[in-house]
């Protein structure tokens, strides 16, 4: 089973590299994004599950109504993309839950920010996609944790895909920068090994983010916008063609639970 999932936020990474934009410019960025991946996932007849904020959601109501008619899964990113408290995992799937009237089950930190699954299960959710095992200079060492789902407590813990060698990240860095040819060997190997891929993106990858003003480096950049819907596009007519299932992460949890 192939986990496609998204996180759609407020496009806040600039931020972090000092530079401008403003709120309605983040939600605009994303939304466009939003919009070219919908198609993208009718067009290959693919499921996925996307994360979002309660900001995001609150003012792009019309795209998560889409999106959950079209079959998709909506899961919690917290309240605000840049800034979190403990209170938010609560607050942010009973706010998903009462706007969209749908079952929010699922959790993913901003930037996979470490949370106590303690304070996860409290909050009402049954699954966590908040880790990538991995080690990211600057960012996190996750070498120690399991590769492939695990559970904690009640709670069960979906980390995102690794090669089975050397623990090779799939995330959506690795899209934008390694050869497709090669993303696809990874994704193949993981399937084989795993019999599953969680991978995960965010709409302003579709979306043009080359501005200046926005003092991105060139590793986040590139790919992105029209490009990134091509690459993405064959990607998915790849994996289609190679007969590898598309499913939410509820489905997947319901598999786990048997």
């Amino acid at each position: 089973m192939v986990l496609l999932s998204f996180d759609i936020e407020e496009f806040d990474m600039p931020f972090e590299y000092g530079g401008e934009i403003s709120f309605e410019e983040q939600l605009e960025i994303s939304r466009r994004g939003l919009i070219e991946i919908l198609a993208l996932l009718s067009k290959h007849n693919a499921k996925a599950t996307f994360f979002s904020t309660v900001v995001f959601a609150e003012n792009n109501k019309d795209l998560i109504v889409q999106l959950l008619e079209e079959g998709h899964e909506l899961a919690s990113h917290t309240w605000f993309h840049s800034k979190f408290s403990v209170e938010d995992l609560k607050k942010s799937r009973e706010k998903l839950a009462e706007m969209f009237g749908t079952n929010v089950s699922g959790l993913r930190m901003p930037r996979m920010k470490k949370v106590d699954y303690k304070d996860v299960e409290a909050a009402g959710y049954t699954y966590n996609s908040s880790v990538n095992p991995t080690f990211l200079p600057g960012k996190y060492n996750n070498l120690g944790v399991s590769r492939t789902f695990f559970r904690e407590g009640k709670l069960l813990q979906v980390p995102a895909s690794v090669s089975p060698i050397l623990r090779i990240p799939l995330f959506w860095l690795s899209f934008h920068n390694f050869p497709l040819v090669f993303y696809k060997f990874l994704s193949k190997a993981v399937l084989k090994k795993d019999n599953y891929l969680n991978i995960y993106f965010h709409p302003w990858e579709f979306a043009g983010i080359k501005d200046e003003k926005l003092k991105l480096p060139a590793f986040t950049t590139k790919n992105t916008g029209h490009e990134m819907v091509q690459r993405f596009d064959e990607y998915l007519g790849w994996l289609n063609k190679n007969g590898f299932r598309f499913g939410t992460f509820q489905e997947f949890e319901r598999k786990a639970n048997v």
